[in-house]
Formats: structure tokens, sequence, C-alpha cells
């Protein structure tokens, strides 16, 4: 059993990331702030504030106007990844690259959802 995954230190930093996005949220939201799909969801970011369409940073999902049902969904499953990885999420994440297409956890995600890929 590896301690840093699915454990209480990965749940640590699963919170301390969760603060960190509300931090950053409260600084920079001009949006809507409400909680939908287990999400904190911060809108109105600058986009300079968040990478690509928008950004789960623990359980705080920051966007400027990028959060349709479906783009929750997937995002709500980067905060499962969160929380079973915890602060090893940002390495992880970065290790697995920067194409969506090939990267696991945006395909563990579910491309379509994300935006990466046209919907069937």
């Amino acid at each position: 059993m590896n301690p840093f995954v699915d454990s209480w230190i990965s749940r640590l930093g699963y919170l301390y990331a969760t603060s960190v996005g509300c931090v950053w949220g409260a600084i920079w939201s001009t949006g809507r702030i409400r909680r939908e799909a287990g999400l904190i969801v911060f809108t109105g970011l600058p986009n300079w504030a968040f990478g690509r369409g928008g950004v789960c940073v623990g359980g705080v999902y920051l966007t400027d106007t990028n959060d349709s049902p479906t783009v929750l969904r997937h995002e709500a499953i980067h905060k499962r990844q969160w929380q079973r990885y915890g602060m090893l999420m940002p390495l992880l994440y970065a290790l697995a690259g920067r194409n969506p297409l090939k990267n696991r956890f945006e395909i563990e995600a579910g491309l379509e959802d994300g935006g990466y890929l046209p919907r069937r």
C-alpha cells in the first residue's frame, strides 16, 4: 500500500490544494461562485489566472465562463484525482504531458466532456 495514494496524506494535500484554489478564486473571481457537481466553482476569472478553459485545484474549479454541465462532470473526475494523489497531482499531471489526447488524467476525465474531442 502506497501511503501517498488514497491515504490521509493525499487527503491533506487535497485539502491544502482546495484552500489554495479557494483563495485564488476569491481574489480573482468577478463572476458567480457556487457549489456544483461536488466542486466549488469560481467564474469570471481573467484568462491568465488559469490554464486552458479552466483548472481544477483540489475541489475547486477556476474558469471564466467554461462551466457547462459536461465540463463540470469532467472536472469532478479531476477532483477525485486530486483526492487520490494529493499534492503529487501537479507533478504527475506534468509528467503525463501537455497534450490532452495523451494525458492519462484528461483521458480518464473524458476527452469529450472536457471539450478536447467533438461530441459523437
